[in-house]
């Protein structure tokens, strides 16, 4: 008996590390879903699934006719939408939802789940040169939601004036679906007045990525074509729509009501700054963690939140969920992956693009600011129109953080007013390379377009002018963005400057032979620059300077050490016997220049 009691109390304490250690090798097995956006195969298929399922009873308790997400992209908006349909879709297979949080909720599942036909529109293709190819995508993705509810034509729920409409909406005419623009902004109307009749049942109405049609259209010129094309789709189908039970749309920006939602009264915008379902796009500290283990990637989780953490939505900190899983999948196959800018790769950022081309001194400071990681203060308009984004720096401000490139750690109460100004930072590691490549990219336009003073800069080197040589190299920097991590070792600095300068001169001067870090003597010297000249040659040794009183002294030791370690060596192995040496110090923006021939 004792014995047997012994026993029983051993497995009773071993069975929920029994349990945890089932589950591990399960979640072990799962395929991660890399670009898989649609739910119903996520679950069907067995890939691993954060659990946002907690959003359906979120909405439902916080019910509003028409409520619009507002999240960055690649946050989940896509996947959450798809099981939103997976959930109320009529029809749908309940065992889809076995295990999730949702389903702990059973007078809610009973009364909800597979209840409403689900109409469900992805807007993300709505795209075109054109305001006609446009449209005629918008027709192809209306044409697959029309054609998956075809048992209408024959629904003996429908009169035969109803059933004739329907139809009208499947009409081919020369290969392609007979649409105008009244037929198609009917559609979606006349499409839950259908269902309505069919099924007896009020219609959900889920549409994804609702502004995309209309940043493309900004983009290629028929912008106002397309907000009457959706102001017409929109005010039919969730304005004076008897047949709607709710709808729920997705996008990154939060178009002005005036320009698109005019006249909807029962309307909630859940924007990134509301504490409402703040947890339900993105991945929280704790779901990250939880992955990364499942995985047996715990010791990887420190980078993870270097590069892809810091983003506030309300009052919680996600991470983007695109570069999570991606990083995750990656370290999979090769468990020394280094981090990858994942986020910065599905989007062209040309929002960063058209801040840094418009910036005067004072945004340049801001941009130089953020980059350092320091917070700057700005005061934030969520409801803009696509069209008014170039109207003012401010304007391009407000996206940028309405579209995760800059998050919110804090609010200041503005002076003589009621209103507040946000406390902006860059996110994470990542994004920070967006605007460190952004910048880049934009410097060097800058500096290949400036003829002038490249060429003065190229000739100061050759006649060993130190004093124009340093004025123009002060120029340049006068005008550039640092991307200087102001915490970062002084090697590091000195490498910035090095690549700076290295990048001046190779891309001002084509016909220069330029090596960096070649050994030569008895170390690397950091430039050697050949002409066609056989006779001549340069060197050139980068210093920097914590201070700019330190400059004389840096630029010294920069000669001094490419005596000592005789840079020239190499240079006069080739037989080249005029040489050049300088001696370059920097410090923030400014630099001195000594110049000596060896």
């Amino acid at each position: 008996t004792a014995t047997t009691e012994i026993y029983t109390l051993s497995l009773h304490d071993a069975l929920p590390i029994w349990i945890i250690f089932v589950e591990a090798i399960m979640a072990n097995s799962l395929k991660l879903p890399v670009g898989i956006d649609d739910f119903r195969k996520l679950r069907e298929s067995h890939f691993y699934y954060v659990d946002k399922t907690r959003l359906i009873e979120r909405l439902l308790l916080n019910w509003s006719e028409v409520t619009l997400f507002t999240r960055p992209r690649r946050f989940g908006k896509t996947l959450n939408m798809s099981m939103l349909k997976s959930f109320f879709d009529i029809g749908t297979d309940k065992a889809l939802f076995d295990g999730l949080y949702i389903s702990g909720n059973k007078e809610l599942c009973d009364e909800y789940m597979g209840k409403y036909p689900v109409i469900f529109l992805s807007l993300k293709g709505v795209e075109g040169l054109t305001y006609e190819e446009a449209f005629e995508a918008f027709v192809r993705i209306m044409g697959k939601e029309v054609n998956r509810v075809s048992f209408l034509a024959d629904s003996d729920k429908l009169t035969q004036i109803e059933r004739e409409q329907y139809k009208g909406l499947t009409i081919i005419k020369n290969g392609r679906l007979a649409f105008d623009k009244e037929k198609l902004i009917s559609s979606l109307q006349l499409l839950s007045q259908l269902l309505y009749k069919h099924y007896g049942k009020k219609v959900v109405i889920l549409i994804d990525e609702y502004d995309v049609p209309l940043d493309k259209a900004f983009q290629n010129g028929y912008y106002n074509e397309m907000v009457s094309l959706i102001r017409g789709l929109f005010g039919q189908a969730l304005k004076t729509n008897e047949f709607l039970q709710f709808a729920v749309l997705t996008g990154c920006l939060r178009i002005s009501k005036e320009s698109i939602f005019t006249g909807l009264n029962n309307f909630k915008v859940m924007s990134i700054t509301d504490s409402r379902f703040d947890e339900q796009f993105g991945f929280t500290d704790s779901e990250v963690k939880k992955l990364l283990s499942d995985y047996g990637m715990d010791s990887h989780f420190d980078e993870v939140k270097e590069w892809y953490d810091g983003y506030h939505f309300g009052r919680a900190d996600v991470y983007c969920p695109w570069d999570v899983i991606n990083h995750a999948d990656h370290l999979r196959d090769d468990s020394d992956a280094k981090p990858q800018t994942y986020w910065i790769n599905s989007s062209g950022n040309s929002l960063v693009r058209r801040l840094i081309n418009r910036a005067d001194s004072s945004t340049k400071d801001e941009i130089e600011r953020l980059i350092a990681g320091e917070a700057i203060e700005k005061v934030i308009r969520q409801d803009l129109t696509y069209d008014e984004i170039e109207n003012s720096i401010d304007n391009i401000w407000s996206v940028l953080f309405t579209t995760g490139y800059l998050t919110k750690i804090g609010e200041v109460k503005l002076p003589d007013s009621e209103s507040y100004a946000y406390m902006l930072v860059i996110p994470n590691k990542e994004v920070r390379e967006v605007f460190v490549l952004q910048i880049q990219e934009w410097f060097k336009a800058v500096v290949a377009n400036d003829n002038d003073t490249m060429s003065l800069l190229s000739k100061a080197i050759l006649d060993k002018d130190e004093a124009i040589l340093a004025r123009q190299l002060n120029i340049v920097m006068g005008r550039m963005i640092s991307i200087l991590d102001t915490k970062a070792p002084d090697d590091m600095k000195e490498n910035f400057y090095h690549g700076l300068l290295l990048g001046l001169l190779r891309g001002s001067n084509p016909d220069w032979l330029i090596k960096s870090n070649r050994e030569s003597g008895d170390g690397f010297s950091d430039i050697l620059i050949k002409r066609e000249n056989p006779d001549l040659g340069i060197v050139i040794e980068v210093k920097y300077a914590k201070e700019f009183k330190k400059l004389d002294a840096a630029c010294d030791a920069a000669m001094a050490q490419i005596k000592e370690k005789r840079y020239d060596e190499t240079l006069r192995d080739e037989g080249r016997c005029d040489i050049l040496a300088y001696g370059i110090a920097f410090c923030r923006k400014r630099c001195r220049v000594v110049g000596e021939k060896l």
